[in-house]
């Protein structure tokens, strides 16, 4: 199967899982902004989680649960984000912004639902997940959205507008907010079946960093070179607000060199695991995709 069609199978698979988690729910404008936030996008979070447990030979069932509620806390993260009081955006994925079709009350208590449904998803009570496993994916995901990671990350960007962050620290900010998530969804992925190798723990610890740090330089290069129709959202705002990234702080070639040095680094780092070269096959492919995306 194709990358894409890999891609295809695994979002299908998560909307499907999400679309049922929100029916039959009450008839107002919270659900809908719900429906609303979780329609459309790459689902590369929830791709993550679910190619990571098929490498370990982790059976499907066993982590689409886990794959989706990343992407539910995923979809909540950025109805906040979009908030006049965050980045204040008035697109997302080519549509308005939920703040924007309905209002900031609406986006906030959306946004809030969205996140504890993505761990209601990760406790089902079918005896579908083990005890065990729910434990871990819940702990991983908490650290990872919470003040360690994406929330704290967030802050930290908040804080810098205006004033010139060195690479260390940029990296730091990024690490927290852009690449915790996806490291989690790699995480999440092994903690859905048997133990893992120390060798392979580690090789796919820095696979996630290096994917996460990976994600942000692009998001960084694109704000600059693409379009606002080709993106989902709107182009130029980071400039414009005058957002330490990595364009400002070393130049656009600088940034797509350093973006290829880690797609390398993560395509190494799945190389290190041990495992058979056709079982990273689809995450490999995802170090091209990620650095040679258009949005």
């Amino acid at each position: 199967m194709s990358f894409a069609a890999t891609l295809t199978r695994d979002a299908g698979l998560v909307q499907a899982r999400l679309d049922a988690a929100l029916s039959g729910m009450a008839d107002e404008p919270v659900i809908h902004a719900m429906r609303y936030a979780v329609q459309g996008g790459k689902r590369l979070r929830g791709f993550m989680v679910l190619e990571s447990a098929r490498m370990l030979g982790i059976a499907e069932s066993a982590s689409v649960s886990a794959a989706t509620a990343v992407e539910a806390l995923h979809a909540y993260s950025l109805i906040h984000d979009d908030m006049p009081c965050m980045d204040n955006d008035d697109l997302r994925r080519g549509l308005p912004t939920v703040h924007k079709k309905w209002d900031e009350a609406t986006a906030v208590l959306a946004g809030d639902a969205l996140q504890t449904l993505a761990f209601e998803l990760l406790t089902p009570q079918d005896g579908s997940v083990s005890p065990a496993v729910q434990a871990a994916c819940v702990g991983l995901l908490a650290r990872a959205s919470g003040y360690q990671g994406m929330a704290g990350g967030q802050a930290i960007d908040l804080a810098s507008v205006g004033h010139r962050l060195t690479e260390a620290q940029l990296r730091q900010m990024h690490r927290l907010k852009t690449g915790a998530l996806l490291l989690c969804s790699v995480q999440m992925g092994a903690a859905c079946g048997a133990a893992v190798s120390a060798t392979a723990h580690a090789a796919l610890q820095q696979f996630g960093e290096a994917m996460g740090l990976a994600f942000q330089v692009v998001d960084d290069i694109l704000d600059v070179t693409a379009d606002s129709a080709t993106l989902g959202k709107t182009a130029g705002k980071d400039a414009a607000a005058d957002k330490p990234t990595y364009v400002a702080l070393m130049g656009l070639a600088p940034a797509q060199r350093l973006a290829d040095e880690l797609a390398a680094q993560a395509a190494q780092a799945l190389q290190d695991t041990g495992l058979p070269t056709e079982r990273l096959a689809a995450l490999r492919a995802l170090c091209d995709m990620v650095v040679q995306r258009t949005h």
